[in-house]
């Protein structure tokens, strides 16, 4: 058995059938807003290049993750290479393999549905599905979620795709595509951190995205509209949102589930650091959980060094706490997968201390129960 599964809990999150209901409508929500010429007008000129490259299709396996008060769910961050998503369904039967054969033909179908919808888009419909696809991710068998790609990539093969892991040094890579083993690739399943292609081993690969040469899900445009932090500043703000066309209930909504956000740079420090307790401090330019600082728990010191540009202030939204057989309550956070604007699945995710992690004993991905 893969030692994913000892990231398992037993516990049972009870979810209201109202915050999931709410939880859907703002994915929708953001998804819409994301395709208003309006919106992207507002958005282009804050990201870099790259990300004003539309490539005609979306991003596969995004994710949104909230915090719940209550039946009001808050939305903490979006993610658009998030991983976990064959984890998350292996909490519902933990005695479960980690592979294709374990998923019910519902699941298989709509995953990859999302892979042939987006080389469809991209190919303008002469496809069906990818002819071959390649998994990206620095030091892909170092990653913790390794087990996982593999069961990506088996899924694949059993679609009659093929597919391979790779770092994206072994690709050969140019604006005239992408090869690996010299066969032709022309999807690359990403899963790699460096969303905005800018590092050197990502050079080439931007290169075939920016030439359309290859269909890159999840990519840098996907990311620039919906994942990156500053995003959530835009949303809070209903003054920014006003150009949206937005109508009074999708404006309710965005204020009931979207927690305050600004830079820093836009903040007065001493009014910051007098309510920091009530707030939460995270880098705009990592991923995970990496960097981010609870107001209450700051020094002085290491607030002044903050770096004001690239840190998003958001107020704080205590997780809710479930009860887990055998152990002390857990934090928990609920993860809601979807492409576009079609969820895939939710599942939460217990852990304790600061952030959420993968590795407390008891905690991990878990069932979520909808009542």
């Amino acid at each position: 058995m893969s030692s994913l599964h000892e990231n398992l809990s037993l516990a049972v999150v009870e979810l209201p059938a109202a915050a999931l209901r709410r939880m859907l409508e703002l994915l929708r929500l953001l998804d819409r807003m994301s395709r208003c010429p309006a919106y992207r007008a507002e958005v282009y000129p804050q990201v870099p290049e790259v990300a004003r490259f539309d490539p005609g299709h979306d991003a596969v396996m995004m994710c949104y993750d909230f915090h719940l008060a209550g039946d009001m769910p808050r939305l903490i961050e979006v993610n658009t290479n998030a991983g976990g998503g064959l984890l998350a369904y292996l909490a519902h039967d933990p005695s479960l393999p980690i592979e294709p054969v374990s998923l019910k033909v519902t699941l298989k179908e709509r995953l990859l549905q999302t892979f042939a919808d987006e080389i469809r888009q991209f190919s303008g419909g002469s496809k069906t599905r990818p002819e071959r696809i390649v998994i990206v991710d620095d030091e892909p068998t170092e990653q913790f979620l390794y087990p996982e790609m593999r069961a990506f990539a088996d899924l694949f093969n059993a679609w009659g795709v093929a597919a391979d892991i790779v770092d994206p040094r072994q690709l050969q890579v140019s604006a005239d595509g992408v090869r690996f083993d010299g066969q032709p690739v022309d999807l690359v399943y990403n899963r790699h951190c460096d969303f905005y292609l800018e590092s050197e081993v990502m050079a080439g690969l931007r290169a075939a995205y920016l030439g359309r040469k290859v269909c890159l899900s999840p990519n840098p445009h996907a990311y620039g509209l919906l994942a990156d932090k500053r995003r959530l500043v835009l949303w809070s703000d209903p003054v920014k949102r006003a150009d949206f066309s937005l109508s009074a209930a999708e404006q309710a909504l965005l204020d009931k589930t979207l927690p305050a956000s600004s830079l820093l740079s836009d903040l007065d420090l001493q009014q910051v650091w007098t309510v920091r307790k009530q707030k939460v401090f995270k880098p705009v330019d990592s991923f995970g959980s990496r960097g981010v600082l609870l107001g209450e728990k700051i020094s002085r010191k290491r607030f002044n060094e903050l770096p004001a540009a690239t840190t998003l202030v958001q107020d704080l939204v205590p997780p809710s706490l479930t009860d887990v057989p055998g152990n002390e309550p857990m934090k928990t956070d609920l993860r809601l997968y979807a492409y576009r604007d079609r969820a895939l699945g939710v599942t939460a995710r217990l852990y304790r201390g600061q952030v959420t992690n993968m590795r407390t004993p008891g905690g991990g991905f878990a069932r979520v129960k909808v009542v």
